[in-house]
């Protein structure tokens, strides 16, 4: 499956559809699982999804068209994140893996003074923990009752990273969980 990416124009051309997106799905496993047009409008007046710390993207699959929405978040800090939604439509086919790989690739070729590449998923969102697995990603932290979850009780948030040294040589260097 091959995946790329489009950069977004919140406040342009892209306005109407992103708003749509957001809009148009839930995002259980996300802070805030459903967002309303008026939260999207605000967030894309906020620069949110595109300014000198974010950076905004279509997920477009040769096979299967527009599938999702990600954002590159922190940029100006040595080790970005990200925030990455699937279209409702096509979670659970087997996307997660090769955007995963696509988007650590994209940072990394573009973005020579990144050395690390983050991202963190709910504690439940078994899917997402075992993509990061997959894409040779190593568990860093498993921060007990620190996802917000709206309406309940927090969850535990799980952060995973590359590291350049690693995405570079195909390895994966282990966490030193021995004090």
């Amino acid at each position: 499956m091959t995946v790329a990416f489009t950069r977004i124009d919140p406040a342009g051309r892209d306005r109407d559809k992103l708003i749509a997106f957001m809009t148009s799905s839930r995002w259980p496993m996300h802070m805030r699982p459903q967002l309303s047009a008026a939260d999207v409008e605000e967030a894309i007046a906020d620069g949110a999804y595109d300014d000198e710390e974010n950076q905004s993207f279509w997920i477009d699959s040769t096979e299967h068209g527009r599938v999702g929405f990600v954002r590159l978040e922190d940029l100006a800090d040595p080790t970005p994140l990200f925030d990455l939604r699937l279209a409702e439509e096509h979670r659970g086919k087997g996307f997660g893996l090769p955007i995963l790989k696509a988007l650590t690739d994209h940072v990394f070729t573009t973005m020579p003074e990144v050395d690390r590449f983050e991202g963190q998923t709910r504690d439940d969102n078994k899917a997402m923990r075992r993509t990061f697995v997959k894409a040779g990603w190593v568990k860093e932290a498993h921060y007990r009752r620190g996802w917000p979850v709206d309406g309940g009780e927090p969850r535990a948030s799980v952060a995973y990273a590359m590291l350049r040294q690693d995405w570079e040589n195909g390895t994966s260097t282990p966490v030193p969980w021995d004090d």
